[in-house]
């Protein structure tokens, strides 16, 4: 069993399997909390750059433009590209979405194992960002 240094009394404080199962579900909640937060930014940016593709479309005059597919450009009809950028931006905002909703419950758990462990561990543990 693992033992925390007491801050304060200098007695040692047993760490159960229950507890080490807490922190360790704490630590992974915080890696994928972290994680979020950029698969977050890059699906808004993409959001962003979607929108500002579709701006551009609309002040475009010609009916082919070049559409980029992979690392290729090729002269597609405006009214599809119209089509596929409405498509990607209604996919990416799903996404979104569905990526908020889990940050939004890793918080909850973060929250709940950190009133746990806070309640047994006080001073002996840390489980805040510097």
């Amino acid at each position: 069993m693992m033992m925390l240094q007491g801050s304060k009394s200098g007695s040692e404080m047993e760490v159960t399997w229950e507890d080490q199962q807490n922190i360790n579900t704490f630590s992974r909640l915080n890696n994928r909390f972290h994680d979020l937060d950029d698969e977050i930014k890059s699906a808004k940016e993409k959001c962003e750059n979607l929108d500002d593709a579709g701006n551009e479309l609309i002040l475009a005059d010609e009916e082919m433009v070049r559409f980029q597919i992979g690392e290729v450009f090729a002269h597609v009809p405006r009214d599809d590209v119209e089509t596929k950028i409405e498509e990607m931006k209604e996919a990416t905002c799903k996404s979104l979405e569905k990526l908020e909703e889990e940050k939004k419950s890793i918080v909850t758990q973060m929250a709940a194992l950190k009133k746990v462990l806070y309640a047994k561990f006080k001073d002996s543990i840390n489980l805040e960002e510097d």
